[in-house]
């Protein structure tokens, strides 16, 4: 199996003012780059779905863990059918404005 250069991290967290903060304050602390971050409500608005770009090395599996700690975080899992690309497509709904 080829590893790939870039993963996407998913994540059902709390939805609440902070929560953003705490999880990127996380990645900061560890100087681990965040490329992307896709968020939204999901349908109870008691939780929301956050999709994380991050290199594929070797602390994946730690920051995981790490992710699991935090209180408002419900579920942290690699998405192993998602495509990176979609990061891509935002720039360019972003240069459309």
């Amino acid at each position: 199996m080829t590893k790939t250069e870039h993963v996407i991290m998913e994540l059902t967290v709390n939805n609440h003012p902070g929560v953003m903060y705490n999880i990127t304050g996380l990645f900061a602390r560890r100087a681990f780059n965040l490329e992307g971050i896709l968020c939204g409500r999901a349908e109870n608005t008691n939780t929301s779905k956050m999709y994380l770009l991050i290199k594929n090395d070797n602390r994946i599996d730690q920051t995981i863990k790490q992710l699991e700690k935090l209180y408002d975080v419900l579920s942290v899992s690699i998405c192993s059918d998602c495509d990176v690309r979609v990061f891509d497509n935002i720039s360019k709904l972003i240069k459309l404005k």
